[in-house]
């Protein structure tokens, strides 16, 4: 995504995010279609993906797809349930307290790991499946980020996610 101007005023208003997020929930999905293991913390490798999860070693881009805590209602409603588990949605991170939207192209710290926001996590049609007729439809808009590894490291459930305002210089 290309960003505004950073002088321009919609570039201003878009780099002003003084809100520090909270890791609440870890997941890896370690095959396609398989269960998702929610662990406490996971090592996470520059230009690849998160030990563990089926995504490893892909092109990076996808190397972590993290969720908004707030949206887990709305997709609930949306879909016609009174709550949504975290697995159900297959994302590796559901993190609250700051919007994950603001973080698409940008770079942000979650504990000791830097990231990129590369772009929407976008549902899938095992969504369908999951949370049933109209699930993929609940999903949209509330899919979350997918994120590039810039500087890997350990995540724990409980830290703190950070957006960046300078290019990180451990990067």
């Amino acid at each position: 995504m290309k960003l505004p101007p950073p002088d321009s005023e919609l570039g201003k208003l878009m780099a002003t995010l003084p809100q520090t997020g909270t890791v609440d929930w870890i997941g890896l999905r370690p095959a396609r279609g398989a269960p998702m293991s929610e662990v406490d913390e996971v090592v996470a490798v520059t230009g690849a993906g998160l030990t563990g999860d089926r995504y490893k070693g892909g092109s990076g881009k996808r190397g972590i797809t993290l969720v908004q805590a707030e949206h887990l209602p709305v997709i609930a409603a949306l879909s016609g349930h009174a709550a949504v588990e975290p697995a159900t949605l297959r994302r590796n991170l559901i993190v609250s307290g700051i919007p994950l939207v603001a973080l698409k192209g940008r770079r942000f710290r979650v504990g000791e790991v830097v990231l990129e926001g590369t772009g929407p996590c976008d549902p899938c049609s095992l969504m369908e499946a999951l949370l049933g007729p109209g699930g993929f439809n609940a999903m949209r808009g509330h899919g979350g980020l997918c994120a590039r590894i810039l500087q890997g490291g350990t995540i724990r459930r409980g830290d703190a996610v950070v957006a960046l305002t300078e290019p990180d210089s451990n990067a």
